[in-house]
């Protein structure tokens, strides 16, 4: 046992190690770890708060300062790599108000859009919510186009939000710029975006019945082989 223990401190001297704090216990951690990682390799087991892994889920929002630095900062747990002397605080998810609303009783205008969040006038454009973005998505220039009414502009603008939050907790107005552009998304869906023709006649054929045959035969395969049809499926090339 004594062997082992002086193996695993020399393993440990070979690597630089760093002082985190978490909930105000000091750990000491592998330099390099993601904040997630960090969190494993101490002993948490984590059940909320962790999704994808991979900056696409948004679940992991983190809020951490450093020792003798109280400013707050923003970031997802699994991609923020720590950092010396790191507190982190352990958030379930970040709270925020959104309104219920029928989507098939609305109009796509901008008075439609101030109806339901009349708060969105009170941005300033301090520029919080981009500087939090972990998808460095140029938040503030959509609230700027929800603020006009420019329902597609925000569309495009935010497509690859995550929803992750941050940039409702650094907003000093207490807007939610994530739910604004989730409502703007949805009305320039179901109102702007012209019908698709070929998806109108692929549910007909569905629902005539005309793949219940490849459906069944599809269910009744094994992983091996659904893996194999995939990987050799016709891929149309532009």
């Amino acid at each position: 046992m004594a062997d082992a223990t002086k193996v695993a401190e020399r393993e440990e001297q070979k690597v630089t190690m760093v002082d985190i704090y978490i909930m105000g216990k000091r750990y000491k951690v592998p330099e390099g770890l993601t904040i997630m990682t960090a969190l494993e390799y101490c002993g948490y087991r984590l059940i909320r708060g962790c999704g994808c892994r991979a900056a696409f889920c948004g679940a992991c929002g983190t809020v951490y300062n450093f020792k003798n630095d109280p400013v707050l900062r923003y970031a997802l747990a699994c991609q923020k790599l720590v950092e010396q002397d790191m507190y982190l605080t352990q958030i379930p998810f970040f709270p925020a108000a959104k309104p219920s609303y029928d989507l098939e009783k609305m109009e796509p205008t901008g008075e439609q859009l101030l109806k339901i969040y009349p708060e969105l006038v009170t941005c300033f454009g301090c520029n919080n919510c981009t500087k939090s973005c972990p998808q460095e998505l140029e938040v503030m220039e959509f609230m700027s186009a929800a603020i006009r009414g420019d329902l597609k502009e925000v569309t495009i603008k935010s497509f690859d939000c995550l929803m992750c939050g941050l940039c409702a907790a650094r907003c000093p107005q207490g807007l939610v710029p994530y739910n604004i552009a989730l409502l703007c998304r949805r009305l320039h869906g179901r109102y702007l975006v012209p019908r698709s023709k070929h998806l109108d006649e692929r549910i007909a054929e569905i629902e005539a019945g005309e793949f219940d045959v490849e459906i069944e035969e599809l269910q009744k395969m094994s992983l091996e082989e659904l893996k194999r049809r995939f990987d050799e499926r016709p891929i149309l090339k532009e």
